[in-house]
């Protein structure tokens, strides 16, 4: 595949969650793959593939990747505006003097998409369906889009309290966040000393600060994912430390809340084996999850059929079980809690084992597996209660939105 050059024209008006358009650009392009930024548009080779980009327009990053893929002449318009141009350098001059004087006869040689004919699937790093934008950027829409952003920057499939309870607190968390310059590796760092000192805290029976400490640090989880990808500032790191971190102090937690019964009334007989059934619990649902990406399907198996999306919201991960673990805590039950979150993994990884084998049958019988994601329409298909649950409707499409071109 060629090199892709990639001029940027203008600037916006308005700043999104501290980036211009063009500094958005800049960072979103950098990230991609036989792609170079041009200054000068002259410099770009006659015969070479170019793309013209807007810097007023916020854009979703699957556009432009969809575009760089093309191999034919194309203006890419958003309702009469041309917001892409897909070329080749030589005719880059031309068609930017065209623009400046509304000459758009000039781009009668080109083909005329919309954003509908790019044709963009799910999104399998998000688990979600969304369908693709390109927004104006103005001082008026400024909040809505940044809304917007943070809205797209959320999991379709997670769990219940990531889905429902944070998204409000964490966008103004990420908003302090921008203002404060934070960076989402602080954020993690942090969270990863909360997670410490929770665990420190179950284990000596200090259920209340742990709890606290604990709610804390799940929220965390969320801000600082969301940080980076609205400011495009993920790193290597901070996506090892992030994974890292969720994949193995919640175990840690559960065995240290059992330790720290012996501080309490109600101590467990038999604490030991407990602790083997969270481990094999815990465990054995990670490995279901990746048999099934691995061997399986090209996707995570909670994307697989409705019914595994709705299991996500509830199964035995982190979320979900402290939840069971607060409200014994309220209770004064905290070894009810305990056995609770064991007698939960054990439940769900059964479940999971089942959907491993179904999905093994169906795909030996019916072959490769495919998404149920992948046959709805987010905005056509709006009754169903899944799409309602698991997608959202974007801005643009939305009655009554504010994102018009001026």
């Amino acid at each position: 595949m060629s090199t892709t050059y990639i001029y940027i024209l203008g600037e916006s008006e308005a700043s999104l969650w501290g980036l211009s358009g063009r500094e958005r650009l800049l960072r979103t392009v950098a990230s991609l793959k036989q792609t170079h930024l041009i200054d000068n548009p002259a410099d770009i080779p006659g015969d070479a593939p170019a793309l013209l980009l807007r810097a007023d327009h916020l854009y979703d990053a699957r556009v432009i990747t969809a575009l760089i893929n093309l191999q034919e002449d194309i203006v890419l318009y958003q309702g009469d505006m041309a917001v892409a141009i897909r070329t080749i350098g030589k005719n880059i001059p031309t068609l930017l003097r065209a623009l400046s004087s509304a000459n758009m006869q000039a781009f009668s040689f080109m083909k005329e998409y919309a954003l509908k004919d790019l044709q963009l699937g799910i999104q399998q790093n998000l688990k979600k369906k969304d369908p693709p934008y390109i927004l104006p950027i103005s001082a008026a829409n400024r909040e809505a889009l940044e809304w917007e952003l943070f809205a797209g920057s959320y999991k379709g499939v997670t769990d219940l309290v990531t889905k429902w309870l944070w998204p409000i607190p964490a966008f103004w968390a990420t908003h302090l966040c921008v203002r404060w310059k934070i960076t989402p590796n602080q954020v993690t760092l942090f969270s990863l000393l909360l997670a410490i000192f929770a665990g420190v805290a179950f284990w000596y029976g200090y259920y209340a600060s742990g709890l606290v400490m604990g709610w804390l640090m799940t929220f965390l989880d969320t801000v600082d994912g969301k940080l980076a990808r609205v400011t495009l500032s993920s790193s290597r790191l901070g996506d090892v430390l992030d994974h890292g971190l969720d994949i193995i102090h919640p175990p840690l937690w559960y065995v240290a809340w059992g330790v720290g019964l012996t501080t309490t009334a109600f101590p467990l007989a038999n604490l030991e084996l407990w602790v083997w059934l969270i481990f094999v619990g815990y465990i054995g649902g990670r490995i279901c999850e990746g048999l099934f990406e691995f061997w399986l399907a090209p996707f995570v198996m909670f994307m697989w059929q409705r019914i595994d999306s709705f299991n996500r919201l509830i199964t035995a991960r982190r979320n979900p079980n402290l939840i069971l673990m607060t409200a014994s805590w309220l209770a004064d039950r905290p070894d009810i809690g305990f056995l609770m979150v064991v007698g939960w993994h054990g439940l769900s990884t059964l479940f999971l084992a089942w959907r491993v084998l179904v999905a093994w049958q169906v795909r030996r019988l019916e072959g490769p597996l495919t998404s149920w994601m992948e046959a709805i329409d987010p905005i056509r298909d709006r009754q169903q209660l899944a799409v309602k649950v698991f997608t959202r409707v974007p801005l643009a499409e939305k009655n009554g939105s504010a994102i018009t071109h001026s």
